[in-house]
C-alpha cells in the first residue's frame, strides 16, 4: 500500500495530484463563469442592437440572470421521451459539454499559464472540436423524433464540411510558425508581411467557427422556422442545459482558438513594448472578448442562411481558396526562403 501511494501514479508532470485537480478545477470554475456571463453579455448587446434594454431585473443591471437561469434549469423536471434511447440520449448532452470543457487543457492563456503544453496541442485542439459532431448526431438519432433527427444530420454535414476549410486555415498557419505547440505559436517570430499574408486566412477561420459552432447566421440544425429547434427539440431541464452550456464553451473555446493562431495570443497588440506593463492574462482575456463579441455581432445582423447557400460556401468557396493559399503561401515561403 506504502509503495502505491509513493508512486508515480499521484504525480502529472512532476507536480502533485492534488495540484494538478486544482487546477482543473480552476480552469473548469473559470470557463464556467465566462459560460454564465456570456449569455449576459450577449443579451445586453443584442439589446442594445435592436434598441431595448436586455435583462435588467434580477440583480442590479440585471447582473443576477444567469444564476437565476441556472437555478431554473436544475429545478426543472428532466423528460426522457418514452419512445427515445434512454442511455444515449442522456449520454449525448453529456459528451457534448464534455469535449468543450476538456479541450482547455492545452490553451495557453500566459507565457507557461497552460495544463497540458504538449507539443501537438494543435492536433488535440482539432481531434476534440471534430468529436463534438458525434454528441450531436448521438442526440438526433436518441431522440426518436423527425425533428431531432433532420437536426442532427444537418449538423453532421455543416461541421465535416467546415472542418475540412478549418484545418487547411491552421495549416498556412503552421506552415507560417513551423510548431504545433499552441505556446510556440504565439512566440514564434511572424514578420509583418507574413501577418498580412494570412489575414484572408483570417476572415476564413472566423466565418468557419461560426458554422462549426451552429450559430447564427448558420444556426440551420437548430432552425425554429423549419425543424422547430432542431437536435435538441426533444431536450428539457438540465439535458438541455448542457447542449446549451456546451454550445457557448465551445464559442469561447473557438475565439480562445483564434487569438492564438491569429491575433498573438497573450502578447501586446502590434508588438507595442508599451503595452506589455498589462499583464499578459489580461490582453488574451480582451482579445478572446473581441471574437466573442464578433459572435454576437453576426447573430444581430444577419439573417439565416438557406441550407444550400451554407454548402455552396463551404465546399464551392472556402474549400477551392484554402487550398489555392495553402500553396501559395508554401509557395512565397520557399520563395523568400522564409521557412522556419
Amino acid at each position: 500500500m506504502t509503495e502505491f501511494f509513493s508512486s508515480d501514479l499521484w504525480t502529472i508532470y512532476g507536480l502533485p495530484f492534488a495540484f494538478m485537480m486544482a487546477h482543473i478545477g480552476a480552469i473548469i470554475g473559470v470557463v464556467l463563469l465566462f459560460v454564465a456571463y456570456y449569455t449576459y453579455f450577449e443579451r445586453k448587446v443584442m439589446g442594445a442592437m435592436q434598441r431595448r434594454q436586455g435583462p435588467n431585473t434580477v440583480g442590479p443591471f440585471g447582473l443576477l440572470q444567469p444564476i437565476a437561469d441556472g437555478i431554473k434549469l436544475l429545478s426543472k423536471e428532466t423528460i426522457v421521451p418514452t419512445q427515445s434511447n434512454g442511455p444515449v440520449f442522456v449520454i449525448a448532452p453529456m459528451l457534448l459539454f464534455t469535449l468543450a470543457l476538456i479541450a482547455w487543457a492545452v490553451i495557453p492563456v500566459n507565457a507557461k499559464w497552460v495544463l497540458a503544453d504538449i507539443n501537438v496541442g494543435i492536433l488535440y485542439l482539432f481531434a476534440v472540436s471534430s468529436m463534438g459532431v458525434y454528441g450531436v448526431i448521438m442526440a438526433g438519432w436518441a431522440s426518436n423524433s423527425k425533428y431531432a433527427f433532420l437536426g442532427g444530420l444537418r449538423s453532421a454535414s455543416q461541421m465535416v464540411s467546415y472542418e475540412v476549410s478549418m484545418g487547411l486555415v491552421i495549416v498556412c498557419v503552421l506552415l507560417c510558425v513551423g510548431t504545433l505547440n499552441l505556446s510556440e505559436i504565439i512566440t514564434a517570430d511572424r514578420p509583418t508581411w507574413v501577418q498580412i499574408l494570412l489575414f484572408p486566412m483570417l476572415i476564413v477561420f472566423l466565418i468557419s467557427i461560426l458554422a462549426e459552432t451552429n450559430r447564427a447566421p448558420f444556426d440551420l440544425p437548430e432552425g425554429e422556422s423549419e425543424i422547430t429547434g432542431g437536435f435538441m427539440v426533444e431536450y428539457s431541464a438540465m439535458t438541455f442545459a448542457l447542449f446549451f452550456l456546451g454550445e457557448y464553451a465551445n464559442m469561447i473555446l473557438m475565439s480562445a482558438m483564434t487569438v492564438v493562431l491569429f491575433l498573438g495570443g497573450w502578447l501586446p497588440p502590434f508588438g507595442i513594448e508599451a503595452l506589455a506593463i498589462v499583464p499578459g492574462v489580461i490582453w488574451f482575456v480582451l482579445k478572446t472578448l473581441l471574437v466573442m463579441f464578433f459572435f454576437i455581432w453576426t447573430r444581430a445582423t444577419f439573417p439565416r442562411y438557406r441550407y444550400d447557400q451554407l454548402m455552396r460556401l463551404g465546399w464551392k468557396i472556402f474549400l477551392p481558396f484554402t487550398l489555392f493559399y495553402v500553396v501559395l503561401v508554401s509557395g512565397l515561403l520557399v520563395y523568400f526562403d522564409a521557412l522556419p
